[in-house]
């Protein structure tokens, strides 16, 4: 199979879990700010890992063992919703890097202010000697 073809099936596949978790799950540890970042499907189709971004640090070990516990229903929807020759088994695992993005933007956002008065300090230094190189004889 094509890597184009396995794409698009891993896309349509991220959609309907996607819409499986809001409309048809009633579990009521699925909740929080949470989305689904990826979905890979093995070229075989028989295995779909589904990354999850949890918002709340508190609410991803409960919410990935509810995914886990209703991934058979998960994947009876989604051979109902499907048409494809096998109904992948669906593997959950929580995605931590959008978590890991924003540590990076707290950690750059406090050291750049810094090295932004480093450079600041630096200009007004190098504006004082061209300064004195003019007025110097």
């Amino acid at each position: 199979m094509s890597f184009e073809r396995i794409d698009r099936i891993s896309e349509e596949v991220r959609r309907e879990v996607d819409s499986i978790l809001r409309e048809d799950v009633r579990d009521p540890r699925v909740t929080g700010t949470w989305s689904i970042t990826r979905a890979d499907v093995t070229r075989d189709l028989r295995y779909a890992k589904i990354r999850i971004s949890v918002l709340e640090d508190e609410l991803r070990q409960p919410m990935l063992t509810a995914l886990k516990n209703a991934a058979g229903f998960i994947r009876h929807e989604l051979g109902r919703r499907l048409n494809l020759r096998y109904t992948p088994e669906v593997l959950f695992e929580i995605d931590n890097n959008i978590a890991y993005g924003v540590h990076i933007a707290s950690v750059l956002a406090d050291v750049l202010p810094q090295a932004g008065e480093e450079k600041g300090e630096r200009a007004d230094a190098s504006k004082e000697e061209a300064d004195d190189e003019r007025d110097a004889p």
